[in-house]
């Protein structure tokens, strides 16, 4: 018996913007192939995934914020703040585990500070992340006066371990992240609560969920995760920049968005923002590699937000401008 035509495309449809971000990215790589072969060496390859495990950590959480109709721009500043807390612990004497672990209450301690005021406080998300991220990093930057965290212990630098084993390290917990919240979001009631906080905050309420908490969580876990990157970033040098943190926001955002999930909430998948990671991870040095100032991949950066936001606001005038007419059909 045939398959109907309707169900043959299904999943096709259902991850159109993974797929086409997906062919876009190798057409890049065929691009680069064709004319920069010297891009795929090893060390190369490897570098771009290194630097876009810490990146990945954070694209995850800001997906369920931006799932849940909410925004963070504040991610860049607390990811420094962390940093630097970590470096400060570790040379003070703290073992990095317990180290990093407090780097990841400290992130999520900002991160459940800034959902409380815009869950239960009722403030907007656009204008507490923006306080946060100024009071973050102007503190910061009073208390350090741009100065690095040096003199960290032998056991700091790759956790410990050698360079080849710390790198391995770092990709793995990255990819153990995306897969855990991955899997948290298909299969598990809190996945759906934030698909429905995004989706319609008032009928998911009604359905018997609680908004409110779910918007309180995803603040909370993307300022864990925040501090988790931090981590899994600072390890990688020998001294700590209190301005690592710099621009991260809008790489997150335009991660997220270039892999399909709504800005205004509610729909979307964690591939797509995992595609997105890794082709702008891949974009800045490919521009070195064709020639381009490498500070383009900035200006592409906020391209992509502004067209995904215009792609959502048109997708939504023509949503609202197809009921009343289905409406009025007998």
């Amino acid at each position: 018996m045939a398959v109907p035509e309707k169900h043959r495309h299904r999943w096709l449809v259902r991850y159109r913007h993974e797929v086409a971000l997906g062919v876009g990215y190798l057409l890049l790589l065929v691009w680069l192939a064709v004319w920069r072969p010297a891009f795929f060496q090893p060390a190369q390859l490897q570098a771009v995934l290194v630097s876009a495990a810490p990146m990945l950590v954070v694209c995850v959480g800001m997906t369920l914020v931006i799932l849940a109709r909410q925004i963070d721009i504040a991610v860049g500043s607390l990811f420094s703040v962390c940093g630097v807390a970590v470096g400060l612990l570790a040379r003070g004497g703290w073992p990095m585990p317990l180290a990093g672990l407090a780097a990841v209450g400290l992130g999520t301690a900002v991160g459940a500070f800034q959902g409380w005021l815009v869950a239960y406080v009722g403030l907007p998300a656009i204008v507490v992340t923006l306080a946060m991220m100024v009071i973050l990093r102007e503190g910061l930057r009073w208390w350090r006066q741009g100065e690095f965290v040096r003199d960290l212990p032998t056991d700091f630098q790759w956790f410990g371990f050698s360079q080849e084993q710390g790198q391995l390290a770092l990709v793995a917990i990255a990819l153990g992240c995306f897969v855990l919240v991955a899997c948290g979001l298909r299969w598990l009631a809190a996945g759906r609560a934030v698909y429905a906080t995004g989706g319609d905050p008032h009928a998911a309420f009604l359905a018997g969920m609680r908004p409110r908490r779910v918007t309180l969580a995803v603040f909370s876990l993307l300022g864990g995760l925040t501090g988790l990157a931090a981590v899994l970033h600072t390890v990688r040098f020998a001294m700590v920049d209190p301005a690592a943190g710099q621009g991260l926001e809008l790489q997150a955002i335009a991660a997220v968005v270039l892999g399909g999930v709504a800005i205004s909430g509610g729909r979307g998948t964690l591939v797509g923002p995992l595609l997105g990671v890794f082709l702008l991870a891949t974009l800045k040095p490919a521009l070195v590699f064709l020639g381009a100032a490498a500070h383009w991949d900035k200006a592409l950066q906020g391209a992509i937000i502004l067209a995904a936001v215009a792609a959502s606001r048109l997708q939504t005038s023509h949503a609202a401008a197809a009921t009343p007419a289905r409406g009025r059909q007998p």
